[in-house]
């Protein structure tokens, strides 16, 4: 009697938890966001972005889980992470660092059982000075005990404040050079995620 080595069929979309580091409302990190959302849908077929709300989050306190449950807030941006593919992180740097707001994220993640561990991710930033290059550097290192296994070219680091504007005044992102090097790191997130999952682009198209 033969063994089946039959695959299950690949998933037809990845999905991107993609979270920014910035509640501003005209923040240019969601405008990356939306840049990499609108990049998909347009030429990137397999591959959806899908924007993670985290200004709900309470600060980590490990006393608001009660009876092993977590804060409606808290379960819901855990369901999010564990449904997804890989990640994209939108960082801004403050202080040289993580911003509050994301580090809190990534805590909260982190809680038993780890939501984020063994995919892939992507980090761009827009920021001002060095353009957000030690706030990413940073997310690497949380991400070694998070298990999250990063690209590591292309790389964005965006002077969001530098002329001539990469961004409108709604935090769009509006710069074709900078929208050229997201579709490329998109494509190789699609790719590295696909080869985590075991597979290569050609078989999950079929080809």
């Amino acid at each position: 009697m033969e063994t089946s080595t039959a695959q299950p069929p690949a998933k037809t979309v990845l999905r991107v938890a993609a979270i920014s580091g910035s509640l501003r409302r005209a923040s240019a990190n969601t405008g990356l966001i939306r840049a990499a959302a609108e990049i998909c849908k347009e030429s990137i077929p397999g591959l959806q972005v899908d924007h993670v709300d985290i200004s709900e989050l309470p600060l980590l306190n490990t006393d608001l889980e009660v009876g092993g449950g977590f804060p409606p807030a808290v379960e819901a941006f855990r369901a999010k992470v564990r449904a997804a593919d890989c990640f994209l992180f939108a960082s801004p740097e403050y202080n040289y660092s993580i911003s509050g707001p994301l580090k809190n994220a990534l805590d909260w993640g982190s809680r038993p059982p780890n939501c984020f561990a063994d995919r892939a991710a992507a980090i761009l930033s827009a920021s001002g000075g060095s353009g957000g290059s030690r706030s990413q550097y940073h997310i690497r290192q949380v991400g070694v005990f998070l298990d999250i296994h990063f690209i590591n070219k292309p790389e964005i680091f965006t002077k969001a404040h530098q002329p001539p504007n990469k961004f409108d005044d709604d935090g769009n992102l509006i710069d074709p050079e900078t929208k050229e090097q997201l579709r490329k790191m998109l494509l190789s997130l699609k790719a590295f995620a696909l080869r985590l999952q075991g597979k290569t682009a050609s078989s999950e198209q079929g080809n």
